[in-house]
């Protein structure tokens, strides 16, 4: 990725790297033997993405981005704990990335068990049940939202995560009001590789 100056300016890049994704003309950036070589020096990626451990949903693959580019943190359905929080909070105050992401996507098994514990009171049993108990919430207040079937439930997971992270990580609000990070929330579609924006905060 080429070097930017601002949250907006980073992101416009990325959803530019998707777009290519998308279209099938990816160009690879910083992803030979000199980068690699530069990296051993350190990291300075210019964005941090929560999103889903979902095999489907290669982060770095669908921006086009190269290595350094993008801090990665994946888990079930993009369940925050405190470690998701702790990453951030590095990414943010140590790394300095310029934008947040929360990335959900079209398909999500773990929403869809979310949603099915909701509606029909069937919970896993195991530790499987550690990440519907965390995305249930997410699911009562889309529905109460009027979100429609499971790709509104996925985008308002997206954005209730975003404003939470924004709400419980200082790194994230402080940075948000002083117009050094940008948060978006965004759904990525399985259909046709494209992600959507559900919710876009710069400064404020």
């Amino acid at each position: 990725m080429t070097t930017v100056t601002s949250p907006l300016a980073v992101w416009t890049q990325l959803l530019e790297g998707n777009q290519r994704f998308a279209d099938d003309s990816v160009v690879r950036p910083n992803s030979d033997r000199n980068r690699r070589e530069e990296l051993r020096g350190g990291q300075a990626p210019v964005a941090a993405v929560l999103g889903c451990s979902d095999s489907r949903v290669p982060v770095e693959m669908l921006f086009d981005a190269g290595l350094g580019d993008i801090f990665v943190i994946r888990t079930a359905g993009a369940c925050v704990d405190a470690t998701v929080s702790g990453s951030l909070d590095f990414a943010v105050e140590t790394l300095g990335v310029k934008l947040v992401i929360v990335l959900s996507h079209e398909a999500c098994g773990a929403v869809g068990a979310a949603v099915t514990a909701v509606e029909d009171a069937v919970v896993p049993v195991g530790l499987q049940r550690v990440f519907v108990e965390k995305i249930a919430p997410s699911v009562i207040e889309a529905q109460a939202h009027g979100a429609e079937g499971r790709a509104g439930v996925e985008k308002e997971h997206a954005r209730i995560t975003a404003e939470h992270l924004i709400d419980r990580v200082p790194a994230v609000r402080d940075g948000l009001d002083a117009g050094t990070l940008g948060v978006v929330a965004a759904r990525y579609r399985l259909e046709d590789g494209r992600v959507e924006p559900v919710l876009e905060r710069f400064a404020r």
